[in-house]
């Protein structure tokens, strides 16, 4: 039989188990448009976790699907919306627009849950300053921080606190940046915080200062278990570059 017929005949089989098993949608696609590795990713992906079962497969499963067709969970969520216009469903769909670069339309959908009676919620104004800053529009952040902080003024968050640094610090506002570095890199969980102040520190010249940061953070996570570590080896190892030069 030849090679093409049975590529062919695999195709059309791995077609009609995604349509009887509702993966139709990207999978027919993917399949067409690049025979044999397309259905040999539909084996990997989908029936080779099927078969073997249990969370981690699972887990691998959805990482390599993303992989393949990112916006999908977007696409879903988008149909739950249309379906149901809940704020549970337009948050999750805001969340997912700022998971794939969609900045503007997370915006978008975090402004209209905040109108809403039931939507009004820190946890959305803080979501929509994260998009605005994430669209390069620090003062629009800085100024939807500022009224979250008005409007709920007993929220804590060391998120929005870094953020709140972090867009004053686009705007040229150095002086108060490094006041609110200082602040969040006292209690910031993870290393983020205070490699942030150390380049700032840097940046403005006073590099002696920068260096008991950079110093203090590494010293610090020497103690902390591997994990911990492995979790936060990028800010390490900016702050590692920093005291090499």
């Amino acid at each position: 039989m030849p090679v093409a017929l049975v590529v062919l005949l695999l195709d059309i089989t791995l077609i009609y188990h995604a349509s009887r098993t509702g993966r139709l949608q990207p999978w027919a696609f993917i399949i067409l448009m690049v025979p044999l590795i397309g259905a040999l990713a539909y084996i990997v992906v989908e029936l080779i976790p099927e078969w073997w079962g249990g969370p981690g497969a699972a887990q691998a499963r959805k990482r390599v699907a993303n992989r393949l067709d990112p916006e999908k969970r977007y696409r879903d969520l988008s149909d739950r919306l249309a379906t149901s216009d809940t704020i549970t469903n337009r948050a999750a769909l805001a969340a997912e627009c700022q998971a794939i670069g969609r900045y503007e339309e997370a915006e978008s959908h975090y402004d209209h849950v905040l109108r809403l009676p039931q939507g009004d919620d820190p946890a959305y104004a803080l979501a929509k300053a994260q998009a605005q800053f994430a669209r390069k529009k620090p003062a629009e952040a800085l100024a939807t921080l500022d009224a979250l902080r008005e409007h709920w003024p007993d929220f804590e968050s060391a998120e929005g606190h870094l953020l709140y640094a972090r867009s004053l610090a686009e705007l040229g506002r150095l002086d108060e940046a490094l006041e609110e570095y200082q602040a969040v890199s006292q209690y910031f969980p993870g290393a983020e915080a205070r490699v942030r102040y150390g380049l700032l520190l840097q940046l403005v010249g006073r590099t002696a200062e920068a260096r008991i940061v950079f110093n203090e953070l590494l010293i610090q996570m020497r103690r902390a278990p591997k994990y911990l570590r492995d979790a936060q080896a990028e800010w390490l190892s900016i702050a590692e570059k920093q005291l090499s030069t």
